[in-house]
């Protein structure tokens, strides 16, 4: 089959599963610490008793850890919550490079960049860039093994015309075994991530004039 993944193709999902343990008890709080306070107070030598001064120091330096340590724990859920919100909505990939399943990009720096994944070998590999007219300006061989594999253009068209950064490109692949049959997969494009739009129902990346569903983003991949 001709491999021509549209960039809404499907959405990518996950599972996970978490583990929890009781963790031994190590804290306080304020109320046990009155308690023990009052104990401490009424079990003490009535022929030495404990300096006053001591008492309220002690108070003072709980109250004082008590409040830091409430400090801490909010700052931590509001950290907690930012970092969820930003995920959720791709806000965190704003200047990252992904991959995501889908066939269509823009010339980025001078580059446009694909892979594509075949479910078996092939004996031929045929490779087509189009416009966003849907005409061909440039045609290539690709790999014929199973599995992933790369493919980068540089703008330049058949003829030799060096095309400009932004637009859309879309790659289409077809591979056929032997007998010349079709042989399926699915596309991918990488590129970097200029801009989200999450005022819909589904957050989108924009990936210079194209976009890709932030459900179908695959990896965050590394800046040669």
């Amino acid at each position: 089959m001709t491999i021509s993944t549209v960039n809404s193709y499907s959405d990518v999902s996950s599972t996970s599963s978490t583990t929890t343990s009781n963790d031994a008890r190590t804290t306080i709080d304020s109320d046990e610490f009155l308690m023990l306070m009052v104990e401490q107070l009424q079990n003490q030598d009535p022929t030495n008793p404990t300096d006053t001064n001591e008492y309220v120091s002690q108070m003072v330096d709980y109250a004082s850890f008590e409040t830091q340590t409430q400090i801490s724990d909010q700052l931590n859920s509001i950290t907690d919550v930012l970092s969820s919100y930003m995920n959720s909505q791709g806000l965190g990939y704003l200047g990252q490079t992904v991959e995501a399943v889908g066939n269509t990009t823009s010339l980025q720096d001078g580059q446009a960049q694909w892979s594509y994944t075949l479910d078996s070998e092939a004996e031929s590999v045929s490779i087509n860039i189009l416009d966003e007219d849907g005409n061909t300006v440039y045609s290539a061989e690709g790999e014929t093994g199973a599995g992933s594999h790369s493919f980068a253009w540089d703008g330049v068209t058949s003829d030799g015309e060096q095309l400009e950064d932004g637009g859309q490109y879309t790659i289409q692949v077809e591979a056929l075994d032997g007998e010349g049959n079709e042989i399926s997969g699915y596309t991918t494009v990488i590129a970097e991530v200029t801009a989200v739009d999450a005022s819909g129902d589904e957050a989108v990346l924009g990936i210079g004039d194209s976009s890709v569903l932030l459900d179908n983003v695959l990896a965050v991949v590394a800046k040669q």
